[in-house]
């Protein structure tokens, strides 16, 4: 709350939290929308929002002037009191698009910051998940699709589980054989990554496409990329292609974004805007509503009519264990793994972890355990700490003796976080070792390329899709 005098003048000009207001100070004449209080701060500073987006604090030297501070404009907008959990997704209920019927795009709210709106009375932000909602906040949503949106859940996205990309995997599936001509799944940008791949391996041969999309920044910030991100993810939920792909800004300024595939994507950066990269493949394509463009910048699976060719194996292992390897390693650690159904280490170069060929003294190897869990039927999956390139076991001692051991992985190059996701489905599909090794090493969604190459490596692919 502010200081008493001026809650006492608020209310007797009768103006709330989030009105447009003009305030006038000795350091001048301000107007934006009256914010709350933060919590720690001078009772007596007034926080107003700007047009621009920026929060700054006023001094009222003069508040006891009526005309130090006038209401220029009610709030028109709307929270909500309790925010719940939505109800599961074989729930009928739905928002309905702007024409009465269904939308063209369904929006899928996930959690994360992606469309979200002030809280005047805390500060905070929340979903903004409803048509009415998402239109209030993105006007030019209309312009791109109709759309209709369901709230699957809204947590944070490392509270996401297996159980959670289930219900992503069925909620898409139903609205697909309801019709819709493209799906968006706004979601948080910490674990998006394993998300996509999740639904990725679960969902195959779609028609239509899957993208999910995040936020950087929430929308209280001006430097927010929610609308930019939103509308171009709903902008290429109607291009012509059918996979699950993730739709995010293609460089600092607002100018594109990039779709990515969803076995592909990486987040690169914990807080700038085009953080999240292809990692050892070019993005599927290079995207700006606002010039009605769609780039394809590699070729990709067309959309279709055909629903009845759809692939859904919506079955994974909630317990499957991933390490990152380093030096000094205790042998004991792996023994703590053999209460998970498969694991994942993340090895250093082309595949390697403590085996210790030569027996120095002062070194330990981390073999015989990982021995101990593949003869135990406890598949051991190996992904690269460079991200970048392919696994190859071949090359030197270390690789040849894990490959020996039953090691699975050579020859990948997949992304921690997608191999992670690949064997929790692979082990809802199967149980055999062998079975298990074959899927694995197998591309499957674009998850594993053919060759290696560098030029979607380098800064210069980036500055040559900005020009």
């Amino acid at each position: 709350m502010y200081a008493p005098e001026i809650e006492k003048l608020l209310k007797q000009k009768k103006i709330s939290l989030g009105d447009q207001v003009k305030v006038v100070s000795s350091s001048g004449e301000f107007i934006g929308l009256l914010m709350p209080r933060p919590e720690y701060g001078d009772q007596g500073v007034l926080i107003i929002k700007l047009n621009t987006g920026y929060n700054v604090g006023i001094a009222p030297l003069s508040l006891n002037d009526p005309t130090s501070i006038e209401i220029v404009s009610k709030s028109s907008l709307t929270k909500p009191t309790n925010i719940k959990t939505a109800k599961p997704t074989n729930s009928p209920e739905k928002h309905i698009g702007a024409n009465g019927s269904a939308g063209e795009v369904v929006v899928l709210g996930c959690g994360g910051t992606i469309a979200s709106k002030v809280d005047y009375k805390s500060g905070a932000v929340y979903p903004a998940i409803s048509p009415e909602e998402l239109r209030a906040s993105f006007p030019q949503i209309e312009k791109i699709s109709t759309i209709h949106t369901k709230q699957l859940f809204s947590i944070f996205s490392e509270d996401m589980s297996v159980w959670h990309w289930q219900q992503m995997a069925e909620a898409c599936i139903a609205e697909i054989k309801e019709g819709v001509t493209g799906i968006v799944l706004m979601h948080g940008t910490d674990t998006l990554g394993y998300s996509s791949a999740a639904l990725s391996f679960m969902l195959q041969n779609l028609p239509v496409p899957i993208v999910f999309v995040g936020a950087q920044r929430s929308s209280d910030r001006p430097s927010s990329d929610n609308e930019q991100n939103l509308l171009n993810a709903i902008f290429a939920a109607k291009a012509d292609f059918a996979e699950v792909s993730v739709c995010m800004h293609g460089e600092s300024n607002d100018s594109f974004a990039f779709l990515h595939r969803g076995t592909r994507i990486r987040k690169m950066h914990t807080s700038r805007r085009d953080a999240f990269r292809s990692i050892n493949a070019s993005p599927l394509a290079k995207i700006d509503y606002a010039s009605n463009k769609f780039e394809k910048l590699q070729e990709t699976k067309p959309r279709s009519t055909d629903v009845g060719k759809i692939e859904i194996n919506t079955k994974m292992s909630d317990n499957v264990a991933m390490a990152y390897f380093h030096p000094g390693m205790q042998p004991g650690f792996f023994k703590h793994l053999s209460a998970y159904d498969g694991a994942v280490v993340i090895a250093t170069g082309m595949g390697h972890v403590a085996t210790n060929p030569f027996g120095e003294k002062h070194s330990k190897s981390l073999l015989e355990p990982i021995k101990e869990l593949i003869s135990s039927n406890i598949p051991v999956v190996f992904a690269p700490q460079t991200l970048s390139g392919r696994l190859n076991l071949n090359v030197y001692s270390a690789g040849r003796l894990l490959k020996e051991a039953g090691v699975i992985g050579d020859g990948c190059d997949y992304l921690p976080e997608t191999a992670f996701a690949k064997l929790s489905w692979v082990l809802g599909q199967t149980k055999d070792m062998k079975k298990i090794k074959e899927l694995m090493e197998k591309n499957l969604v674009g998850e594993i390329s053919s060759r290696s190459t560098l030029d979607f490596d380098e800064p210069q692919f980036i500055e040559r899709c900005c020009e």
